[in-house]
């Protein structure tokens, strides 16, 4: 059995042509790579995280950015490699296969799906109570049974979150007429949003006062790092550009200018904004304050700032939602398409060449959970899986490095294996700063797909198949 659980795709295989019916259309250029990544990067992290890493590290949380920045950037030049040379959808669950074998490649995938199902539906609901400020703002208001998901607000009887549910649906629709439509509304989102992130950074840093700076690190390093754990969900999402690699016209050369500047863009963005907030208001002053984004505009007086702020956060939010569900389907996709999956997951619509079916299960999913669970504790499993997906695509790529050195790679990862070294320490010291109760969760989490790929993926494997 170790042998079977333990095969390995060749990459000369994953670069053969795909059927007709099973192939996506090429529509992504090095632009729209970048665009989709600061999509998926800029959302709940810098416009309600950065507020909650404050209370935790103080102004410190500036460290705690750069940090979860370096992590992710080790790891990145990791999926770099990997994106450019085997340019095929699936992100790290598809390069796992060529490398640890197909049970870890089935966890791994296994694992994603937790990382952007979860992440989407989070991301909703904190999408649905921006939107509900901003029609307040209007004098309007939703039916309180309908804002929020059952027994989240006390002292009200909520059933169902409405918004949450609609945006997702909204969002599925657009992935499954096509990913050229799709990346049309995510461009002129981001550009939307940069340039109010943009706004805050030019108005907000004249009302900086350097004394709110000190104390730098009130909580000390145990803050910092604590903080550094949780707001590295600021940071999630870079990883589902590698999923496009399929609908990528120059693969090689794009995808790794994709990845690699649309995290050095976002890391910068978040260490001004963290530092301007702090330097603002005083980091105590964001305890219990929703849209920490909009504070110090309203405390420097700025207040018709603070409402571009909010709609910025909307629109944030929904560009990450969007490039999550892309992401998931396209795992999902590929792997349905090596067997490990029912089939119907991997189905190309005739027309629009999406896996339609998979786009509108997972989005039927995602669209309930947020409508009808709380995710505040939950919101910690889509670290855990990430990190855990960072530090398996930097062993891959050290042991493909060793076993396939003279394998063409259009890039190169430097410093091997020091670089996804540093990745996989970075990345398992964040893990240790999480709880003992998203450690359990997880592993339930992970034993489920266990029993799945025993009970099914094993046997109905294309790789099986092929023996």
């Amino acid at each position: 059995m170790s042998s079977s659980i333990f095969r390995k795709k060749r990459i000369s295989d994953l670069l053969a042509i795909q059927p007709k019916d099973k192939a996506l259309k090429k529509e992504l250029g090095a632009l729209d790579l970048t665009m989709l990544g600061i999509g998926a990067i800029i959302g709940t992290g810098i416009f309600v995280l950065t507020g909650t890493g404050a209370l935790t590290a103080g102004p410190g949380v500036i460290l705690s950015f750069i940090i979860a920045g370096l992590a992710c950037l080790f790891a990145a030049l990791s999926y770099a490699e990997f994106a450019s040379t085997v340019p095929v959808s699936g992100s790290v669950y598809t390069y796992t296969y060529t490398t640890l074998g197909e049970l870890i490649a089935f966890i791994i995938g296994w694992d994603l799906v937790l990382e952007y199902l979860l992440a989407v539906s989070a991301v909703s609901v904190g999408w649905s109570g921006y939107f509900q400020s901003l029609l307040s703002g209007f004098g309007l208001h939703l039916p309180a049974a309908l804002t929020s998901a059952p027994g989240t607000i006390e002292g009200h009887t909520t059933f169902f979150n409405l918004p949450a549910f609609l945006i997702v649906m909204i969002i599925t629709y657009l992935l499954s007429i096509g990913i050229k439509e799709s990346k049309k509304v995510n461009n002129i989102m981001v550009i939307v949003k940069v340039a109010v992130v943009l706004l805050f950074i030019a108005v907000a840093v004249r009302y900086v006062k350097p004394a709110n700076w000190d104390p730098f690190m009130p909580f000390g390093f145990d803050g910092v790092f604590a903080a550094a754990a949780l707001v590295f969900f600021a940071f999630i999402g870079f990883d589902a550009i590698a999923s496009a690699a399929e609908e990528t016209k120059n693969p090689k050369r794009d995808l790794p200018i994709g990845i690699l500047s649309s995290l050095f863009i976002c890391t910068l963005l978040y260490v001004f904004v963290s530092a301007i907030m702090t330097g603002v208001v005083p980091f105590m002053q964001f305890e219990g304050v929703a849209h920490p984004i909009s504070l110090p505009l309203q405390v420097a007086g700025q207040t018709w700032v603070a409402g571009i702020i909010d709609l910025g956060a909307i629109i944030g939010m929904t560009t990450v939602m969007l490039v999550m569900l892309y992401g998931q389907t396209r795992v999902m996709f590929s792997m349905s398409r090596d067997g490990l999956m029912p089939p119907f997951l991997s189905e190309v619509h005739k027309k629009h060449h999406t896996p339609y079916k998979a786009t509108w299960l997972f989005g039927w999913i995602a669209a309930l959970m947020g409508a009808l669970i709380p995710l505040d504790e939950l919101a910690k499993l889509v670290n855990i899986g990430t990190l855990s997906a960072f530090i398996l695509i930097s062993i891959a790529v050290i042991v493909l490095r060793i076993k396939q050195p003279d394998l063409p790679r259009a890039f190169r990862c430097p410093a091997v294996p020091i670089i996804p070294g540093l990745a996989i320490l970075f990345c398992g010291f964040l893990i240790l700063q999480l709880g003992a109760s998203t450690w359990i969760r997880f592993a339930i989490w992970l034993a489920i797909g266990v029993v799945i790929y025993f009970a099914y993926s094993r046997k109905r494997s294309k790789l099986n198949e092929s023996k």
